[in-house]
């Protein structure tokens, strides 16, 4: 019985041991599934589109193959089609007939108006003649090299792909998609550390089963007493053996048939230690990485479905200032009109280029605040499928007291435009930025002229300004928050200090007015909104006696550098930009606007006419 149970256990290990080893042979799936596609033709761009990137489950790996350069980029479908806008780009999509890579060619439009576009996505593009995709800030990231760009990404449902070269040549025509496949063998390390546990059972019972053999061969011990038998004769005694003509010991024997069993043992043991080969016991489930990594709720998910989608998400916006941080921070080194051009507009340009005008003549005027491009605390998208977009976003570090929080307000024209700061300020140290939509959401622009809120956002600078120039006596007056409000103070403390300042043959008369610059609102969720203005403010300095001369006082650096004068028969007028941002609450609240931000600039100085 034992050599039985010994063969059943030694053949269910050989059975079991050659399934382990099948699974991780002739059985085992290829590690990757792969498309490849060639693409025809001269046309500039090429675009992988979803369908494609869906081609098997898993992360997809994308190799491209070119004989020059080789640039790769991914973001939204829509701003991928918005970009290329009615150039001519090649298709690569997925058949769902044969299961493979085809790719199509669409042609160049020729739009109906020399000024704008046709389709859903496209828009009026002032920098159509931007070819080369490389940088854009549509680009959720992008990747290039030279003659081959490989990455591994995991691309969800509503991403594209875009190659191309350099926006002269053509695009690289060797594209292959690959993914990486399931090939684990759970049952394999079972099979193989079971046939391992039989094996040995298996050897054990097979020695003991010889063991009790032996054993049982042997003379018994107390046998009972029969009749005495005749004495036989004695038989020769055989001759005694060397010990050098014993070739091996039993003991020998005994020990080589114990350490192969082992070895077999061990090597099958430690071959079974990969986690492929063995089932995944854990509860504990993994989340593949998306483009963008900010934390949404299921309802912000939901919400987000049925909504247009934000303008940029918050890994794109931390990209975006990061860039816009660097050139800034040359830029206002060097002085550099045109590079600070290419990434700042509006109100917030035209402070700089003041600034870099007055340091140019007077090296010991102080730069502007720096523009940090982290951390960001706040982030507002506008919730958009065209163009222009804008985003709203704080940054504040916390570690470092000395930096201001700054909110920044970014517009972008066209698809092929990058964003560009549009309004720059300073918060208010005691300024409570209202509660907006999570950034995966993003909130919807106001309309200038909107009247659901308690004052329309086009009506804001002026009665602001009227408020500023007229005090208590403004019929705005009570629909701003007094309280906090440091442009008020700081405006009214200078211009104390400015006619304080003044000799008596000369007089001094100040202004305040909405500004030319575009106004820019974004809804909060409580139907309030968040509004950027632009207001003008200037002060004119005349002489009061025939004869009599003004001139900028002793410590206006910036004035004297603007003007380039010293004294004035005609006196001289200096303009103020000033940059505001305001909270304003719905109709019928009994809240208040409230200041949130400021930045103010001498923008010009000049001898009146």
């Amino acid at each position: 019985m034992r050599f039985v149970l010994a063969i059943v256990a030694l053949v269910l290990a050989a059975v079991m041991i050659v399934l382990g080893i099948a699974q991780r042979t002739i059985f085992l799936e290829p590690a990757f599934t792969s498309l490849s596609s060639t693409v025809t033709g001269d046309a500039k761009y090429t675009v992988i589109n979803p369908s494609a990137l869906a081609g098997s489950t898993g992360s997809q790996t994308i190799n491209v193959r070119g004989d020059g350069a080789i640039f790769l980029a991914y973001g939204r479908s829509e701003d991928v089609a918005a970009w290329i806008g009615n150039d001519a780009y090649a298709t690569v999509g997925l058949s769902e007939k044969t299961g493979e890579l085809t790719s199509t060619v669409t042609d160049a439009v020729v739009p109906d108006n020399p000024n704008g576009t046709s389709g859903a996505a496209a828009t009026p593009d002032a920098a159509a003649a931007i070819v080369n995709p490389a940088g854009s800030d549509l680009w959720l990231d992008e990747y290039a090299g030279t003659e081959s760009v490989t990455t591994t990404l995991a691309l969800p449902a509503g991403i594209s792909v875009l190659v191309a070269s350099d926006g002269i040549e053509p695009a690289p025509a060797s594209i292959r998609l690959s993914w990486a496949s399931d090939n684990s063998t759970p049952l394999a390390g079972p099979l193989l550390a079971g046939g391992a546990v039989l094996l040995l059972a298996g050897l054990v019972l097979y020695v003991l089963a010889l063991l009790h053999l032996r054993r049982s061969r042997r003379p018994r011990r107390n046998l009972p007493r029969g009749p005495r038998m005749p004495r036989l004769p004695r038989a020769p005694r055989p001759k005694a053996i060397k010990a050098s003509q014993i070739t091996q010991s039993r003991r020998g024997i005994t020990h080589r048939v114990a350490v192969v069993p082992m070895i077999v043992v061990s090597g099958l043991v430690l071959t079974g230690c990969s986690a492929d080969l063995w089932p995944d016991l854990s509860t504990a489930s993994t989340t593949t990485a998306t483009p963008t990594a900010t934390p949404q709720s299921t309802d912000s998910v939901e919400a987000a479905a049925e909504l247009p989608p934000p303008a940029v998400t918050v890994s794109q916006l931390e990209t975006i200032m990061s860039e816009i941080s660097r050139l800034s921070a040359e830029a206002d080194t060097n002085l550099n009109t045109d590079s600070i051009a290419t990434r700042f507009t509006g109100p917030a340009l035209e402070q700089r280029l003041a600034n870099y005008k007055i340091r140019a003549v007077d090296p010991a005027i102080a730069p502007l605040v720096a523009l940090p491009g982290a951390p960001l605390t706040f982030t507002l998208p506008q919730q958009t499928n065209s163009w222009p977009r804008v985003v709203m976003t704080v940054i504040q570090d916390e570690n470092d007291p000395s930096i201001p929080t700054m909110a920044v307000m970014l517009k972008q024209e066209s698809p092929r435009a990058n964003y560009q700061v549009n309004y720059l300020f300073a918060l208010e140290q005691s300024a409570h930025v209202p509660k907006a939509a999570p950034a995966i959401v993003g909130a919807p622009a106001i309309a200038p002229d909107n009247k659901l809120l308690l004052l329309p956002p086009d009506q804001l600078a002026a009665a602001y300004a009227d408020v500023l120039t007229q005090g208590e006596a403004s019929p705005s007056y009570e629909l701003f928050e007094s309280e906090g409000d440091n442009f008020r103070i700081q405006v009214a403390d200078l211009n104390a200090a400015k006619i304080a300042a003044l000799p008596s043959t000369a007089s001094i008369d100040f202004a305040a007015m909405a500004g030319s610059d575009e106004t820019v609102a974004l809804a909060t969720n409580d139907s309030g909104s968040i509004v950027s203005v632009s207001m003008t403010e200037t002060e004119t300095v005349k002489p009061v006696d025939a004869g009599a001369t003004v001139g900028p006082a002793a410590d206006a650096l910036a004035t004297k550098a603007l003007s380039g004068i010293t004294t004035t028969a005609k006196g001289f007028q200096n303009t103020y930009r000033d940059q505001l941002l305001f909270y304003v609450p719905t109709a019928g609240s009994s809240d208040k606007i409230v200041l949130l931000g400021f930045a103010q600039g001498l923008i010009t100085s000049a001898e009146l006419p």
